[in-house]
Protein backbone atom coordinates (compact mmCIF):
# COMPACT_ATOMS: atom_id res chain seq x y z
CA UNK A 1 0.00 0.00 0.00
CA UNK A 2 1.20 3.27 -1.05
CA UNK A 3 2.36 6.12 1.54
CA UNK A 4 0.20 9.04 1.89
CA UNK A 5 1.44 11.99 1.50
CA UNK A 6 -1.11 14.44 3.59
CA UNK A 7 -1.55 13.77 7.22
CA UNK A 8 -5.06 13.33 7.55
CA UNK A 9 -5.02 10.68 4.69
CA UNK A 10 -4.05 8.05 7.06
CA UNK A 11 -7.45 7.74 8.39
CA UNK A 12 -10.58 7.41 6.17
CA UNK A 13 -12.54 9.52 8.24
CA UNK A 14 -10.58 12.41 8.62
CA UNK A 15 -9.42 12.27 4.68
CA UNK A 16 -13.49 12.49 3.76
CA UNK A 17 -13.89 15.15 6.46
CA UNK A 18 -11.13 17.31 4.92
CA UNK A 19 -12.60 16.53 1.19
CA UNK A 20 -15.68 18.12 2.23
CA UNK A 21 -14.24 20.87 4.45
CA UNK A 22 -12.22 22.06 1.02
CA UNK A 23 -14.96 21.73 -1.54
CA UNK A 24 -17.12 23.89 1.23
CA UNK A 25 -18.23 27.58 1.32
CA UNK A 26 -15.80 30.01 3.16
CA UNK A 27 -19.02 30.64 5.60
CA UNK A 28 -18.85 26.78 6.47
CA UNK A 29 -15.39 27.00 6.57
CA UNK A 30 -15.20 29.60 8.70
CA UNK A 31 -18.12 27.83 10.94
CA UNK A 32 -16.19 24.72 10.91
CA UNK A 33 -12.77 26.31 12.19
CA UNK A 34 -15.04 27.79 14.89
CA UNK A 35 -16.06 24.34 16.30
CA UNK A 36 -12.09 22.69 15.60
CA UNK A 37 -10.56 26.02 17.25
CA UNK A 38 -12.94 25.32 20.78
CA UNK A 39 -10.74 21.73 20.64
CA UNK A 40 -7.90 24.02 22.35
CA UNK A 41 -9.57 23.17 25.59
CA UNK A 42 -8.49 19.63 24.79
CA UNK A 43 -5.03 20.22 23.63
CA UNK A 44 -2.10 20.74 25.67
CA UNK A 45 -0.39 24.89 25.90
CA UNK A 46 3.21 23.16 24.52
CA UNK A 47 1.01 21.90 21.69
CA UNK A 48 -0.45 25.06 20.81
CA UNK A 49 2.28 26.91 20.82
CA UNK A 50 3.57 24.61 17.75
CA UNK A 51 -0.08 25.42 16.17
CA UNK A 52 0.91 28.99 16.46
CA UNK A 53 4.59 28.57 14.95
CA UNK A 54 3.35 26.59 11.78
CA UNK A 55 0.68 29.15 11.33
CA UNK A 56 3.19 31.78 11.42
CA UNK A 57 5.39 29.56 8.68
CA UNK A 58 2.24 28.85 6.30
CA UNK A 59 0.07 31.50 6.51
CA UNK A 60 -0.27 32.99 2.90
CA UNK A 61 2.53 31.11 1.86
CA UNK A 62 1.86 27.97 1.96
CA UNK A 63 1.18 25.14 -0.96
CA UNK A 64 -2.06 23.54 0.94
CA UNK A 65 -5.77 24.87 0.42
CA UNK A 66 -5.90 26.22 4.11
CA UNK A 67 -3.01 28.04 4.23
CA UNK A 68 -4.93 31.13 2.74
CA UNK A 69 -6.68 31.68 5.57
CA UNK A 70 -5.44 32.06 8.70
CA UNK A 71 -8.38 30.75 10.75
CA UNK A 72 -8.82 27.82 9.29
CA UNK A 73 -5.04 26.93 8.46
CA UNK A 74 -4.86 27.43 12.98
CA UNK A 75 -7.90 25.24 13.18
CA UNK A 76 -6.58 22.32 10.93
CA UNK A 77 -3.11 22.49 12.48
CA UNK A 78 -4.91 22.29 15.72
CA UNK A 79 -6.74 19.41 14.60
CA UNK A 80 -3.61 18.16 12.61
CA UNK A 81 -1.82 17.66 16.40
CA UNK A 82 -4.44 16.81 18.46
CA UNK A 83 -4.77 13.16 19.74
CA UNK A 84 -6.27 10.33 17.37
CA UNK A 85 -9.19 10.28 19.42
CA UNK A 86 -10.14 13.87 19.04
CA UNK A 87 -9.21 13.90 15.37
CA UNK A 88 -11.88 11.24 14.51
CA UNK A 89 -14.52 12.61 16.71
CA UNK A 90 -14.24 15.84 15.16
CA UNK A 91 -14.05 14.32 11.83
CA UNK A 92 -17.19 12.32 12.12
CA UNK A 93 -18.64 15.89 13.37
CA UNK A 94 -17.88 17.65 10.63
CA UNK A 95 -18.56 14.90 8.00
CA UNK A 96 -21.71 15.31 9.45
CA UNK A 97 -22.47 18.47 9.56
CA UNK A 98 -21.21 19.15 6.28
CA UNK A 99 -23.45 17.02 4.34
CA UNK A 100 -26.52 18.54 5.88
CA UNK A 101 -25.30 21.80 5.24
CA UNK A 102 -28.63 23.12 3.56
CA UNK A 103 -29.13 26.07 5.08
CA UNK A 104 -25.65 26.61 4.87
CA UNK A 105 -24.98 26.83 8.53
CA UNK A 106 -23.35 24.28 10.03
CA UNK A 107 -23.23 25.78 13.63
CA UNK A 108 -26.63 23.89 14.93
CA UNK A 109 -25.23 20.50 14.37
CA UNK A 110 -21.71 21.16 15.86
CA UNK A 111 -23.60 22.41 18.66
CA UNK A 112 -22.14 26.55 18.54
Amino acid sequence: MAKSRRWYDQDPTMSEAMELLRLSTDDLKGQAADYISKMQEQVAHEVIERVYEAVKKYSDEGSRWYDKDPVVLRAIELLRIAPPRVQKRAAKKLIMALHDSDDGDIGKILGQ
